[in-house]
């Protein structure tokens, strides 16, 4: 079996048979970020708690990345030619944070604003050591 491995460490518990994001909260003003920061983003607090965010979420918006992103800061690994388009969204968790996500499903008839999403980990690409590289992306509920 290939050895998996996440694309960052810090931003997903793995291995895991319900993978979680991995955020922060300001104990202070309670504001929560993705990904985890070590510092607040709204006010002067010093000390962010990391929290695991929920599985599921709304979708608030998307579009497809139809053409090949710039290396960097994109690490995909396949060509021009090879590239398949794939969705990108906002996914809304449940204590006011938006994530910027990967979707599943880059088919636009099968994607609603205030949808049902949960999060998946799917694979990314190679790693030069061979393994496969897993990253965190958000699939409709069926």
């Amino acid at each position: 079996m290939t050895a998996q491995v996440p694309v960052a460490e810090g931003l997903f518990t793995w291995p895991s048979e319900e993978p979680q994001l991995i955020g922060a909260k300001c104990p202070d003003c309670g504001v929560t970020t993705f990904p985890r920061q070590a510092t607040c983003p709204r006010c002067p607090s010093e000390r962010m708690d990391e929290m695991l965010l929920p599985r599921r979420g709304t979708l608030w918006t998307f579009t497809t990345q139809d053409f090949l992103p710039k290396n960097p800061p994109y690490a995909g690994t396949e060509s021009a030619e090879a590239f398949e388009p794939y969705g990108v969204g906002y996914v809304e968790l449940p204590g006011e944070v938006k994530v910027e996500t990967r979707l599943t499903t880059a088919d636009v008839e099968s994607l609603q604003i205030g949808m049902d999403m949960e999060l998946v980990i799917v694979p990314f690409r190679r790693s030069d050591a061979g393994e496969e590289v897993l990253t965190f992306a958000f699939r409709p509920v069926a």
